[in-house]
């Protein structure tokens, strides 16, 4: 399972939602599809773009959680 952390990176950085899709170009209900974890796939370039925008890495964004280890 992958977790979005977008919102986390977000509030570190103080900027909401609007400013950030100002910043990489792509729409709030796409970033919003994004930050709530709903997204199915995500561009490199989109990628790429956030992490510009948030000065961060997609670790700080992405991450992999096995729900197997955790459910037991």
């Amino acid at each position: 399972m992958i977790i979005v952390n977008l919102d986390v990176m977000m509030a570190r950085r103080k900027m909401s939602l609007n400013e950030l899709s100002e910043r990489v170009g792509i729409t709030v209900a796409n970033l919003s599809i994004l930050k709530t974890g709903k997204a199915k796939a995500v561009r490199f370039s989109t990628l790429d773009a956030i992490c510009r925008a948030l000065d961060c890495t997609p670790g700080d964004i992405l991450e992999y959680s096995d729900n197997e280890n955790n459910n037991q």
